[in-house]
């Protein structure tokens, strides 16, 4: 369990020890920037809602329960049921837990004090939200900031704060969401540092699957043994998302691993295996896709769009920097991709005239990346004055914006040979004209390969988070290595 001794999060052994002053600084940051802002009234409280427990449909069979991400990352709260508010003028910050009945102790548990989550989260007061209406009435907020906004990834609206009686209070709902989100794209140190982690226990799991992998293995037993890395030596009870483990034709389907394809495909001699697979602590996440032959060695072919891929991603991050604009990251990426497949003789003719009609998109029609942070795909990615590109894969961008230090971002490059949107090229004989078709049959059928990196945008350029094995030789080499496997960390004293 959580230790919150030394007011802090830890989960024993060589787990990463999170100081809930993470949390603290954030709340400082939002009534810094909130504060600045004129619209916001004196004795205005932000008020958030925290995530609560569901069950399976109709059954009593609970949903493990994650925390709701801005709830997260204002208060770091592992309990459901929750609420929070921030008084913006003295920063004083009140959590509200739910009264538990004397039958929780039963079948749940130790009930704890108010006291015992004051200090667990280091907190102003704690309070009991069967009595909030109350408690904010003797506050006399002039309003109350509550959470409405749209995800531009998911398209979905957040989840505003309510409660029974809130109807008293003069209530803004508009102001708050675009300042947090800003708060939340840009990452402190402490939080770097929670993510720095996530992507070394990540990491270390793929190079375990890299090292495991056989034919005729099933791609869930891969998955299996990330979630099982992930968790027993990093504490991640939860991964980031879906794993997706595809091999062999699979790994072209960029969101394989759902439930009506479940990574349930036995991996064959001679199929590349692309896994995506995340680990999360803390609701911080971590994002890395790893490209590399079942058996151990790449074939020419493979090797050839491999190669093509890692330049692209290496070109990307050596381009880096504050003040670089994201879309022309992934027209970067587009056009080495471009180059490349024209060397391998897929493709023939100018790069110049192939980027005019978006034949980068027949190979790689999503965006190159994502912001990620306590989400997987975090929120910012379009505020207001951020608009979209409508062009075939730069529409399909997270985030079109300028890049500024601070930012955590996923870089992941890829070509795939997707049946459907080749066909649709051929068809087109604006791009069917640089397609080298015969070349192009051997490669039907080849799946994909992707490169999938984290990274912070620095003053200057970026830092690599993930460290995994990135080139051919490097790669065959890990899975060379194949008897040395993990055993769990031994128990420490907490």
């Amino acid at each position: 369990m959580a230790v919150a001794g030394g007011s802090s999060y830890w989960l024993g052994n060589e787990t990463l020890r999170v100081p809930v002053a993470l949390f603290a600084l954030n709340r400082k940051r939002l009534c810094d920037r909130l504060r600045k802002n004129p619209a916001v009234q004196k004795s205005s409280l932000v008020l958030l809602q925290g995530g609560e427990d569901t069950n399976r449909y109709c059954t009593d069979t609970g949903v493990l329960f994650r925390q709701e991400s801005f709830f997260h990352w204002a208060f770091g709260v592992t309990e459901p049921g929750c609420f929070g508010t921030i008084d913006v003028d003295s920063g004083k910050s009140t959590l509200f837990v739910p009264k538990l009945p004397e039958s929780h102790a039963t079948w749940m548990g130790k009930i704890h004090s108010r006291e015992h989550f004051k200090k667990k989260y280091a907190v102003d007061d704690v309070q009991y939200s069967d009595e909030i209406a109350t408690v904010l009435t003797s506050l006399t907020p002039s309003v109350l900031l509550t959470l409405r906004g749209v995800n531009t990834d998911s398209g979905s609206v957040c989840r505003e704060a309510s409660f029974e009686g809130i109807s008293q209070f003069k209530v803004n709902n508009t102001i708050l969401h675009p300042e947090i989100v800003e708060c939340r794209v840009i990452k402190t140190d402490m939080e770097l540092e929670v993510l720095r982690y996530t992507n070394k226990v990540s990491s270390d799991a793929h190079r375990e699957v890299m090292k495991a992998v056989k034919v005729g293995m099933k791609e869930y037993e891969m998955e299996s043994l990330f979630e099982h890395y992930c968790y027993s030596r990093g504490g991640m009870r939860h991964t980031s998302y879906t794993c997706i483990c595809g091999s062999g034709e699979n790994a072209a389907i960029l969101h394989y691993g759902h439930a009506g394809a479940p990574n349930d495909k036995t991996i064959q001699d001679g199929d590349l295996c692309l896994f995506d697979m995340g680990g999360e602590y803390y609701c911080f996440s971590s994002d890395i896709t790893c490209t590399f032959p079942a058996n151990g060695k790449f074939t020419s072919d493979q090797k050839a769009i491999y190669e093509a891929v890692l330049r692209s991603c290496r070109a990307v991050m050596n381009a880096i920097k504050p003040g670089v604009s994201w879309p022309d990251m992934h027209r970067l990426a587009d056009r080495v991709h471009l180059e490349e497949l024209t060397r391998i003789g897929i493709l023939t003719g100018n790069v110049d005239d192939m980027v005019k009609v978006h034949l980068g998109a027949v190979f790689m029609p999503h965006g190159l990346g994502h912001f990620l942070g306590i989400d997987v795909h975090d929120v910012g990615g379009y505020p207001e004055g951020v608009e979209r590109i409508d062009e075939p894969g730069l529409r399909s961008l997270r985030t079109a914006r300028q890049l500024e230090q601070g930012m955590v971002l996923t870089v992941e490059p890829g070509i795939y040979f997707i049946d459907h949107l080749l066909d649709q090229a051929l068809a087109d004989p604006a791009r069917a004209c640089f397609i080298n078709n015969q070349t192009l049959q051997r490669f039907r059928g080849f799946g994909g390969v992707r490169i999938e990196e984290d990274v912070v945008v620095t003053a200057s350029g970026m830092e690599l988070l993930t460290c995994v094995p990135r080139t051919v030789e490097e790669i065959e080499a890990c899975m060379a290595d194949s008897n040395k496997t993990f055993a769990p960390f031994p128990a420490q004293k907490e």
